[in-house]
């Protein structure tokens, strides 16, 4: 019976295209999606809000539906190339999920020509029997100009990339300097050795840091200043840069180029702590003991001096020898760095103590050239600078939450919750197929995932079992809502460090002051949510802590409602710009390895689908698909638990962290996708394979076993070239729909 009224009952959702031709309804109420073949998606198109209904199941038992009403086109514009074909001008969408091409009048093309990239804005949309109509808003120029991709994904993505004109007055008509005026009720830090600490490449600089020894209590221990761009003196709540800032939410950070929250008069210039020049700030001033926990603190508003622009590659030299070049360039400061790495060791050893998650992992940075060409892709090393910074910020921000919590005044938490039961499940199926004697229980602590890690970093495996420890856990969003922190193992934590950058640090530097001065922050009248994030708003929503049962439901104030609304409007962008960013690092990836078609690399497996592998290279840290049919001939079977794909026949497995050998075979630039093929080279899982399978004595050598195993691969060859193509237990069909939904969770950040 409730599988009838399933099929009766009509839903609301946003169309989501797929480039084969099909779609799915991304439903409002959070249940799965329901796929849209083909026919149904002609006369809608991706982003479309429609109604719609389930109207069977196929025989995997998902639902397949049907569009009963289209609620509202979609405003947002499309972004591709410009095509004649017979005397017929149309645009081929960059985004392939638009599943048409767009008609264009001949009087509709504007100043365009053949081949240029352009934004389109519809005038018709589509029909059953007719392709939407169209007419050239803007022309962006060729599609191999320098910063294209860039363009086209501020486009696609809804990123505001231009400021009001009002906020560009109200900028300039800001000072250059701070006045004399500004001054008042501040405490005076110039003579303090306060110093940013950056990377080569940062042009705005939020923080800077000082440490002396202090003594606490009975026991010795230091005063860490953590002091901050004092944003909100100069952008005032309801001005035109702060609708702006508002509306960007975050900075965006692309390859050679930044589009900033804020105006550059002050991003770079009146808000950031320059070096040698005055600056007003909100410090958090701490008293921290032997131990690294926070005795004391205090916030205030002061001026600073910045003593020096530091780097970390530079204050990881002076750390590892005093007597070097470095710190002999930098004599006066060093003792005052010592001291911060003195602080630094106390508070890694009380994130120890908590149990914090730790996971040592890859990080990437994409190097051009003058024309936005990749030129090489070398990791990020952390070093004890960068650590440095991070403990020293990340006190500040947790002393940030507990003065807004003892304040009683309502604020912005960043919560990061624990894994769903769903996810846990998934984690402990896998630790247990992967004999890790350590578990996890029902009510998950940080310093369980800790543990495994540790118990586990020396085995082959680890780079494989951190991985699924990380992918886990969920996403961290902000809410009004203290849930705390899972990942950092902190009861209450918030942003308080960023905001240039971050428009969440900035509500939480206007609480503060207004806690300060025993006044209440009222939010303005916020603008409606753009589409571009809506979606993600609504997805975002369905995961405020449901309501105890038994206990009384009350209706949220309505300061609450507007800091709700506050909190979903960042974390949605927060993921539109992180969306945006990777939509350009594949770009430029895809291009980069168009020069490298038909070349062999060495890589690791770095995730199992049912529908094939992703494999990251070595040597450039770019990821590829090698699906399932390019496996050769054999049957595949996906092991969830184990996340991996293993040959019925030969008994052959891929699973997370093995390593193979493959070709360069295929760049879809449009589609953002590598795919990859393997080679020779993997006879080391072939070998391990048949070893498993025929078996061996444990004191024979790899050398005689490699010809005693020769027959017997030949005779699985020889099986294999037999038999019928495969398309293992995951056709490339079936797989349309894994696939797409393995491409949604594998992205995101905690």
């Amino acid at each position: 019976m409730n599988e009838k009224n399933n099929l009766l009952a009509e839903f609301e959702g946003v169309v989501s295209g797929h480039r084969d031709g099909h779609g799915f309804v991304v439903r409002d109420d959070g249940q799965p999606d329901i796929y849209l073949p083909s026919n149904e998606m002609r006369a809608v198109l991706h982003k479309d809000r429609v109604k719609a209904r389930i109207v069977r199941l196929d025989r995997r038992g998902r639902p397949e539906g049907r569009v009963t009403e289209i609620i509202e086109r979609s405003s947002a514009p499309i972004i591709g190339r410009l095509l004649q074909e017979s005397g017929v001008w149309l645009v081929a969408p960059e985004d392939k999920r638009y599943g048409q091409d767009v008609l264009i009048p001949k009087g509709a093309t504007g100043s365009a020509k053949p081949g240029q990239v352009v934004v389109v804005e519809l005038t018709e949309p589509p029909a059953l029997y007719g392709q939407p109509v169209g007419r050239v808003k803007e022309v962006l120029g060729e599609i191999d100009d320098p910063g294209m991709e860039i363009e086209i994904a501020v486009r696609k993505y809804g990123v505001p990339h231009e400021f009001s004109d009002s906020a560009l007055a109200e900028a300039r008509a800001l000072p250059d300097t701070v006045r004399a005026a500004d001054l008042r009720q501040r405490v005076d830090l110039r003579d303090v050795a306060l110093v940013t600490i950056d990377g080569e490449d940062a042009r705005d600089f939020d923080d800077a840091v000082y440490c002396e020894p202090a003594k606490v209590g009975r026991g010795k221990g230091w005063r860490l200043l953590v002091a901050i761009a004092d944003v909100s003196h100069y952008v005032k709540t309801g001005s035109p840069i702060d609708i702006d800032a508002y509306d960007r939410a975050t900075s965006v950070y692309f390859p050679r180029r930044v589009i900033p929250m804020l105006p550059e008069k002050l991003s770079n210039g009146l808000c950031s702590l320059n070096p040698d020049v005055d600056r007003l700030c909100m410090v958090c001033d701490m008293l921290v003991d032997a131990k690294g926990e926070v005795h004391a603190y205090q916030f205030y508003p002061a001026v600073m001096h910045s003593h020096a622009r530091f780097t970390y590659t530079e204050v990881a030299a002076i750390l590892q020898n005093t007597r070097g070049p470095e710190a002999q360039n930098r004599k006066a400061l060093v003792p005052h760095l010592l001291n911060l790495h003195d602080v630094y060791r106390a508070l890694l050893s009380a994130r120890n103590v908590r149990g914090a998650v730790d996971f040592e992992t890859v990080e990437t940075q994409i190097v051009c050239d003058e024309s936005g060409r990749i030129e090489k892709i070398v990791p990020r090393t952390r070093n004890d600078a960068h650590k440095l910074i991070e403990e020293a910020m990340l006190a500040a921000n947790v002393c940030s939450a507990d003065f807004i919590a003892q304040g009683k005044h309502a604020g912005l938490f960043r919560v990061h919750e624990g894994p769903t039961p769903e996810k846990l499940e998934t984690l402990r199926n896998y630790l247990k197929a992967m004999g890790v004697p350590q578990s996890i229980g029902d009510v998950p602590h940080p310093s369980d995932f800790q543990k495994v890690a540790a118990a586990t970093k020396d085995r082959p495996e680890a780079q494989q079992i951190h991985t699924m420890l990380l992918r886990s856990m969920s996403q961290a969003i902000y809410t009004p809502e203290n849930q705390g922190h899972f990942g950092l193992a902190f009861e209450a934590y918030t942003h308080f460090t960023s905001p240039i950058r971050r428009y969440p640090d900035l509500l939480v530097h206007r609480v503060i002051k207004a806690i300060l001065s025993r006044q209440r922050y009222q939010l303005p009248a916020l603008p409606t949510p753009g589409e571009a994030h809506a979606k993600l708003s609504k997805r975002l929503a369905s995961r405020v802590r449901p309501p105890v049962p038994g206990e009384p439901v009350k209706k949220p104030s309505a300061e609450l409602q507007a800091w709700q609304a506050a909190g979903l409007h960042c974390s949605a962008n927060e993921r539109r710009a992180d969306e945006a960013s990777r939509d350009v690092e594949a770009w430029l990836k895809c291009k980069y390895m168009r020069e490298h078609l038909g070349e062999e690399f060495s890589g690791v497996v770095s995730s199992v689908t049912s529908f094939g592998l992703f494999v990251t290279l070595d040597a450039m840290f770019v990821e590829g698909l090698v699906h399932i049919t390019e496996l050769g001939g054999e049957y595949f079977r996906f092991d969830e638990a184990r996340q991996e794909l293993r040959g019925e026949r030969t008994g052959i497995r891929y699973a997370l962290g093995s390593r193979v050998q493959v070709q360069v075979s295929r760049v879809d630039l449009d589609g953002r996708r590598i795919d990859f093929r393997l080679v020779s080279g993997n006879d080391d899982l072939v070998l391990r394979a048949i070893r498993d399978k025929v078996g061996t004595p444990a004191q024979e050598s790899d050398t005689r076993f490699r010809e005693r195993s020769k027959g017997a691969r030949q005779v699985e060859n020889g099986k294999a070239a037999k038999a019928a193509k495969p398309t293992g237990k995951t056709s490339r069909k079936a797989s349309r729909g894994a696939e797409r939904s393995a491409s949604k969770t594998r992205k995101g950040r905690c």
